[in-house]
């Protein structure tokens, strides 16, 4: 049995973010296409890395509270139990790494690090499968992988889409907050594409060691 959750820096990250995006537009001096192609340079990059670095490493202590959390109410309701393996799993984050013979700030917008030795978390949606993976270290991915299925719909065009009925049909044999299936209908199983097709398509990026599928499923609304 596996507990699987999910957090990030709970919008801290993104505020940085927004504050160094918009000094890099008011600073830049060059003629660009488009002003979001404005970069960080000198004394505002310098200043920017460590407070993203920071946003990062409150994402990883927020996600070991929580599972400290999980596992203890776990451990209370089941009684007793051995903990076999742990992975805390960063997804669009940025880290200096070393890339064909260079140096460089790589972004992982949408995926995870999967070079020889990481451990991976692939989720499907709230009524698919989970994978949890080993990484293949290919380096024409910059040792990368997708973090999950991805989205086939908008947030916005799934609550419009799709039914709170087709939700629960989707839902069915999972314990779930039905109680806020509309507020959960941009979570949409059929709002995210198949994960089993993402991995098919990722077979050369990570292995899969272990195929999780829900008994409870708790989704924030």
């Amino acid at each position: 049995m596996w507990i699987v959750l999910h957090s990030g820096s709970r919008g801290i990250g993104n505020l940085i973010a927004q504050i160094f995006i918009k000094r890099a537009r008011s600073e830049s001096t060059e003629k660009l296409e488009d002003p979001d192609l404005a970069r960080l340079t000198g004394e505002a990059f310098h200043a920017y890395v460590p407070m993203m670095e920071w946003a990062q490493k409150y994402a990883y202590s927020n996600r070991e509270f929580m599972m400290a959390a999980a596992i203890d109410d776990l451990e209370r309701f089941v009684g007793g139990f051995e903990i076999l393996d742990r992975i805390n799993c960063h997804y669009n984050f940025a880290a200096l790494e070393e890339h064909f013979g260079q140096q460089v700030w790589l972004t992982r917008k949408g995926a995870i690090k999967a070079g020889i030795g990481d451990r991976g978390i692939i989720p499907g949606s709230m009524g698919a499968a989970t994978y949890i993976v080993d990484g293949l270290g290919n380096p024409d991915s910059y040792n990368s992988s997708a973090h999950g299925a991805g989205r086939m719909y908008s947030r916005t065009r799934a609550r419009k889409e799709f039914t709170t009925d087709s939700l629960s049909t989707m839902m069915e044999g999972k314990a779930w907050n039905k109680d806020n299936a509309k507020a959960l209908l941009d979570e949409h199983p059929d709002a995210y594409k198949p994960i089993e097709q993402v991995m098919e398509d990722q077979k050369d990026l990570v292995r899969p060691t272990n195929l999780l599928r829900q008994i409870v499923n708790y989704k924030g609304a």
